[in-house]
This record gives C-alpha cells, structure tokens and sequence, in this order.
C-alpha cells in the first residue's frame, strides 16, 4: 500500500490528510509527517498503518490535552483526569439525528501525552498551586485552611502545599481583612458575622482580633 497524497486541512492548517491508494486514511500533524519520515510514493505494510493511525490518535490527543492546560495552569490530577475522560466512549449527533457512539483512546495514548505534558514543563504542581493561591486572594479574602482544602481536593501532594503556603506574601489577617470588606455590611449581628467568618476556615482567634481592631 502506497501513500498517494498528503494535504494541508482546510479548518486546520496544522494538521494533514493522508491518503492511501487514492483514499483518506488518516491525519497528522504537520511535525508528525517530518518526524515519521511520511512521504507521498512510501509504501507501508497494513501492520505499519495502524502504527501510524495510533500516531494521528496520539497527535490529536496531545493537541487537544495542551490547549487545556494552556487555557490556565491544571494539576497534574486535573490533567490525568482530562485525559482520562478522553479514554472513554463518547455519545453523540450525527447529523441524520442518530444518537452513536464514538470510541475513547487508548489508555496508552494518554499517559504518552501526560508523559510529554510532564517533560516539556506543562505538568508542574508546584507552579499550579501558587498560581491557585494568588488567583483565589486576589479574587477575594480566603483562609488558609480553605485554601489548603482546595488544594488538596486537586490532587497536590501536602508538601507542595506546605511550600506554597509558607512562602505566601499574605496572611489570614490580610485575607480577613478582605472579606470583612466585602460582607461585613451583611450582618447586623456579630455573633452571625463570626459564625459565617468559621465557615469559611478562619480560626476564632483571628475573627476575634479582626472585629477588635475595626471598632
């Protein structure tokens, strides 16, 4: 089997069409086709074929896994979770209004791409975690304690947690301060203003102080 034509897509300029014997057969990205040694004349057995269709799987899948952790730093347990949604089969409209089914990756295809995430620098909890820390107070006031349990329901290791908190430039009473700005004007009554202020994971002491140095 012979590869007849390689085209540029028309929606996407990055990846090509590849046919075989005059047929479509599958795409690729534009450095898959150097990488891969792809060109039109080659010929390829069945078996080499599916190898490269497996490659058009892996290439789809890494640009679309990249572009998600482009759109805003992602953990590594948010990115294994992406990619693992992408291993499932999907359901969807075909346009004569039949409800199919479309096939997952493979599992293999999607810890290749995490692997690559990983070694190229995408991947790094570290890096999220401080990232989530300035995003949520500089959005608004937030504890310590809440901030950590976030942290921690994304899947970052305690250590790393440990690391971001210490080396934080704010503290609870900055963040207090932030949300007594913001709500305090809410409660008539104190005792309901500490109450909503513990909920949210600061600690009486510091609620206690904060009142104090406001009156």
């Amino acid at each position: 089997m012979k590869i007849t034509d390689i085209t540029v897509q028309a929606r996407n300029p990055d990846r090509v069409n590849v046919s075989v014997d005059g047929k479509y057969r599958f795409s690729l990205d534009i450095l898959q086709v150097t990488e891969l040694s792809l060109k039109i004349g080659r010929e390829y057995s069945e078996e080499e074929l599916v190898q490269l269709e497996d490659e058009s799987q892996f290439g789809k899948l890494y640009a679309q896994a990249l572009n998600y952790t482009l759109m805003r730093p992602h953990s590594a347990r948010e990115i294994r979770d992406y990619l693992w949604r992408k291993t499932r089969v999907a359901k969807y409209k075909a346009r004569d209004g039949q409800v199919k089914e479309r096939q997952g990756v493979s599992q293999a295809n999607a810890d290749r791409v995490f692997g690559r995430l990983v070694d190229r620098g995408y991947i790094n909890d570290e890096a999220f975690a401080t990232y989530w820390r300035d995003n949520r107070q500089l959005a608004k006031g937030i504890s310590s304690r809440k901030l950590i349990a976030e942290l921690r329901s994304k899947g970052v290791e305690q250590s790393i947690i440990d690391t971001v908190m210490q080396n934080s430039p704010r503290g609870e009473k900055d963040e207090i301060q932030k949300v007594l700005a913001k709500k305090r004007h809410k409660y008539d009554d104190e005792k309901k203003l500490i109450t909503y202020l513990m909920r949210q994971g600061f600690s009486y002491d510091v609620i206690r102080e904060a009142l104090n140095d406001d009156d």
